[in-house]
């Protein structure tokens, strides 16, 4: 996916546009509420300021940490109502303190949704959930939620990426992005 970075700051306010939408990321007005409450309450700001453009682990004495993340579930629609479980996955080397996923929809959510308390939304399209720390070689806690769709869509795009993980570098990043076209006919789509 071109021009997306992983950095907070470039993805809260954004969602993907495509199809009669449009291609590229195009701001939300309205979310920046979410934005500052999503970094908050999913830990992306850690425990201090870091000098601009740092990292965790940046620095001249500090390796920085490596983890290959990614994230596996699956997603069915019913009724403009879209069923997902997923379950975050560190393959290591090392481990995390505290990730977060994005999902990205091709149609906008309905305005009231029950989420789950890890998860929050990050525009009319998106919603961030936190998947938590990890352990080299371990699986997260599942994430499971339904979120209704604004209209009665018969099909939708589903985007799914790591937005933080810790700031770890991952050198296998296709392993946590996916993308699966989820059909209203009731059928459950794996990725």
């Amino acid at each position: 996916m071109r021009g997306r970075g992983h950095g907070h700051g470039r993805e809260c306010g954004h969602t993907y546009g495509h199809g009669r939408r449009g291609t590229g990321w195009r701001p939300v007005r309205g979310v920046l509420a979410a934005c500052l409450v999503g970094t908050v309450v999913l830990g992306t700001a850690a425990a201090g300021p870091l000098p601009t453009g740092a990292a965790p682990g940046d620095g001249p004495d500090s390796p920085v940490s490596e983890a290959d993340l990614a994230q596996h579930g699956s997603a069915s629609m019913a009724q403009g109502r879209v069923s997902l479980r997923f379950t975050p996955q560190n393959f290591g080397p090392s481990d995390i303190s505290d990730a977060t996923t994005r999902l990205d929809w091709s149609v906008p959510l309905a305005d009231e949704q029950t989420l789950p308390a890890r998860c929050v939304r990050a525009g009319r399209a998106a919603l961030v959930c936190r998947t938590g720390g990890l352990t080299a070689g371990g699986l997260g806690d599942p994430v499971d939620l339904a979120v209704r769709l604004e209209g009665a869509p018969t099909e939708v795009l589903l985007r799914i990426d790591t937005l933080w993980n810790g700031g770890a570098r991952d050198d296998n990043p296709d392993n946590h992005r996916h993308e699966v076209l989820v059909l209203e006919t009731g059928d459950v789509y794996h990725f």
